[in-house]
């Protein structure tokens, strides 16, 4: 009788072994927890398409910060959902704003024990809910919408956040911030740059939870599905203009794009487990279709083997427990 050669299953027999040999780890430090905080409410409010997130009161919010610091993540993504929108998002670089007043009070509570992270973009504070200022046709303007992201970052930085995340996915948008914030002497804050953000159907979710105001699509500023080469020009660009990381997203749907990035970028990449993401799992476990923590934790296994060193995740205060 002739046996095989080689035995790999040798290494899978028990839990210990294939602890001992995978090759691609998860660990809290490497993930990101998003969170919305809203504007005048005294008590979180569920976010129906993401059972289990909430948009969080002021209150709230610093609980959660604290639970980012015990559970050891790699940081807090902060998204603001004003009571007022304008044409020009005037909230968004307004000091006393529900998002500059989140970042600085998570900041007071949390100092340099996890990283404080902006969302810098536009559309929660637009009435038309464009990630940037229109003009007389109603076309995005990409120049007038860098001056605003420029105003928006020095407010975010004098918050006190330690990492900018651009994802309004302007041409120019890390060099002019980055010029901004250093002729203000904030040399020190870090720049993430959405260098390949897609125009996707997955964002669904998010939608409800900033109460968007969006009409329409972003398919002028965002990526076509279709393409990767575009995506590498992106991401080529932002670094030359100086990002210290750069983000794909969504995630899952674009893990090649995630290897790609991880091959030719000097600078950490991120990747964006996005709401829809989390959305699909939820669902499917809440129908006994899947198992809810094995699928959650085999999605952020593979973004991370994609090669993504953090992880934006709705899950992110759950891994811990998990892998525990």
């Amino acid at each position: 009788m002739s046996f095989p050669v080689e035995r790999p299953r040798r290494l899978r027999q028990s839990p210990a072994l294939r602890r001992l040999v995978a090759e691609t780890r998860l660990h809290p430090a490497d993930l990101i927890l998003p969170v919305f905080v809203r504007e005048g409410i005294h008590q979180p409010q569920p976010i129906g398409s993401m059972p289990g997130v909430v948009q969080h009161s002021m209150d709230s919010l610093l609980d959660v910060a604290r639970e980012v610091v015990a559970e050891g993540l790699g940081g807090i993504m902060i998204f603001g959902v004003p009571r007022d929108k304008d044409a020009v998002g005037s909230g968004a670089d307004d000091p006393d704003g529900i998002l500059n007043q989140a970042l600085a009070q998570v900041r007071d509570v949390v100092g340099d024990d996890t990283v404080v992270m902006a969302d810098l973009c536009l559309d929660e504070f637009t009435d038309h809910g464009h990630c940037g200022v229109l003009d007389d046709r109603g076309a995005v303007d990409n120049d007038a919408t860098l001056e605003r992201y420029a105003a928006m970052a020095l407010a975010q930085a004098d918050a006190g956040a330690h990492v900018l995340g651009l994802s309004g996915m302007m041409d120019g948008q890390i060099g002019y911030v980055r010029e901004a914030l250093d002729a203000a002497g904030h040399v020190d804050t870090v720049l993430l740059a959405y260098a390949a953000k897609y125009a996707s159907a997955f964002y669904g979710p998010f939608r409800e939870a900033v109460d968007s105001s969006l009409v329409g699509d972003r398919k002028t500023y965002q990526q076509d599905p279709a393409n990767l080469t575009e995506s590498l020009r992106e991401v080529r660009l932002d670094l030359a203009e100086g990002a210290d990381l750069v983000m794909v997203k969504p995630a899952l749907p674009y893990l090649d794009v995630v290897r790609a990035v991880a091959e030719v970028s000097d600078v950490p990449v991120s990747a964006y487990q996005v709401s829809g993401e989390y959305a699909q799992i939820e669902a499917a476990a809440a129908h006994g279709w899947i198992e809810r923590e094995r699928a959650a934790l085999e999605a952020l296994t593979s973004i991370r083997r994609a090669g993504a060193q953090q992880v934006l995740t709705y899950y992110a205060l759950d891994v811990p427990r998990w892998l525990s």
